[in-house]
């Protein structure tokens, strides 16, 4: 008896074909999609010696951003139709981020740290008209724009504070523009720090280690931010970029810079936990390298106004 060959089911190439096109339009679709970063990790490495290496956020220290080889590029420019920076007026930037490589760092690239994408520490020679700015992304893939008024004459410079996506480590870039002009807006300017005790309106706050003693070069120190209403009363600290106060020290030299944040509660911990309303005291560890004159910028905000106030510390060998 002759086996009955089995019967084949007949293709239907037309369901195929637009399946098939159907898969491709869904692929093409999805690779159309934002997907992130196109860079990679080695796109944020320097080959060779005296090369910036990537901050690990948990062990803060002073960074010599200018002294290093960073694999990050930033130029500035004034935007086109703007002022000239000039003490007193307000200049509109271009800033351009981009690899080593030439690739372009735009939003995208960035992780969100303390709120934002890209923090800018831009400080005048003279260490007393510091500002803290964030810029926006231009039009164009790795620009940034921002305003600043310069409050003094001279070279300023701006330090770029982000951290890579495909990295997750914090990484830093440095500019310098110069200001002109002859006045001097001095309601503008800090005085120059004397003492450890500042204040704002009824509110004084201090800066001192936690033992009282010396910050010595290379050694880790805890400093102790505290602050006092004159007469008793509510210090209104309200939280500004995640953090209850914000610390960033400079060097007389502009080498370089360290951004303080806060100490959590407890270790590991990632909440934001508030103070003392009346007797407010925040922790910052800090390691500094080389001994000699610094000052130690605090932001805080108060009553939904921010202020920055200047500390003088010397650093011992």
């Amino acid at each position: 008896m002759n086996a009955v060959p089995p019967v084949r089911p007949r293709v239907n190439w037309r369901a195929v074909a637009a399946l098939t096109a159907g898969a491709l339009v869904l692929y093409l679709g999805f690779r159309a999609l934002p997907t992130g970063t196109n860079l990679n990790h080695m796109d944020f490495r320097v080959a060779g010696t005296n090369a910036l290496e990537m901050c690990d956020p948990t062990r803060p220290q002073f960074i010599p951003v200018v002294a290093s080889r960073s694999p990050v590029s930033l130029t500035l420019r004034p935007l086109a139709g703007s002022l000239s920076p000039t003490a007193g007026q307000t200049t509109r930037f271009v800033l351009s981020l981009a690899t080593a490589g030439g690739l372009p760092i735009g939003p995208v690239d960035l992780l969100t740290v303390h709120t934002r994408k890209l923090h800018l520490l831009v400080i005048d020679p003279t260490l007393r008209d510091y500002q803290h700015i964030h810029p926006v992304a231009g039009r164009v893939p790795g620009e940034w724009e921002f305003e600043h008024t310069p409050a003094l004459t001279g070279v300023y410079r701006i330090f770029a504070d982000f951290t890579p996506v495909v990295t997750g480590r914090g990484l830093y870039a440095f500019a310098d523009f110069t200001a002109s002009g002859s006045t001097v807006p001095e309601q503008a300017v800090a005085a120059s720090p004397s003492g450890a005790e500042r204040s704002i309106g009824p509110w004084l706050f201090r800066l001192a280690t936690e033992d009282g003693g010396a910050v010595r070069a290379g050694v880790a120190s805890t400093l102790i931010f505290s602050g006092r209403e004159q007469d008793g009363g509510e210090v209104p600290l309200t939280i500004v970029m995640d953090a209850y106060a914000h610390l960033v020290a400079f060097d007389k030299d502009r080498s370089g810079f360290a951004h303080l944040h806060p100490r959590a509660a407890k270790p590991g911990d990632t909440m934001v936990a508030a103070p003392d309303r009346h007797a407010p005291v925040l922790r910052f560890d800090l390691t500094i390298p080389r001994p000699g004159a610094y000052i130690i910028w605090a932001q805080v905000n108060l009553q939904n106004h921010e202020h920055f106030l200047p500390f003088s510390i010397t650093v011992l060998p």
